[in-house]
């Protein structure tokens, strides 16, 4: 079998964990984004806290936070990392009705934490369909994706539209 540049696999195809054991540990930063996309009436509900299931924002960010903490359980062979600081932010659009969740992390590590950025943001956006689909069923989930990140050999990443 030829020999790959796959990180996660051996020159014969075999899944791997990468050894970053001799890396040093820099800070690493990631944001990532997800949108939900809504009826204005479910908007409207949100914004009272008037949804049947409570407080959409407050749980969808306890439960973004949750999530970041529990990515190397989830996702095959990421490393468990120890974070400095997770925060889960919302931006209430009108229109088009939308809810902006933006996700922040933040490690001094070995490793990068963009896929805890990216999970964090998928779950705050399924609590929020989770919470609002008494209402309505055909939320939409969009635009998941990594906005930021920078730390480690590779440098910074920016989404064109990025502004911090």
């Amino acid at each position: 079998m030829p020999k790959t540049d796959f990180s996660h696999m051996t020159p014969h195809g075999e899944i791997k964990m990468v050894d970053v054991g001799e890396k040093p540990p820099t800070r690493r930063v990631a944001v990532a984004e997800a949108v939900v996309e809504m009826a204005p009436a479910t908007l409207e509900l949100l914004k009272k806290s008037a949804l049947p299931k409570g407080n959409v924002l407050a749980c969808a960010q306890i439960g973004g936070i949750m999530a970041a903490k529990r990515v190397s359980d989830l996702i095959p062979l990421c490393h468990p990392i120890a974070l400095n600081f997770v925060d889960i932010s919302f931006a209430e659009r009108e229109s088009p009705p939308q809810i902006h969740i933006k996700a922040e992390i933040r490690a001094d590590n070995v490793t990068g934490v963009e896929m805890e950025a990216i999970v964090a943001a998928q779950t705050a956006a399924a609590i929020i369909y989770d919470m609002c689909k008494a209402v309505q069923r055909d939320i939409v989930i969009t635009r998941v994706r990594l906005l930021h990140k920078s730390g480690g050999s590779r440098g910074e990443f920016n989404a064109p539209e990025w502004q911090e």
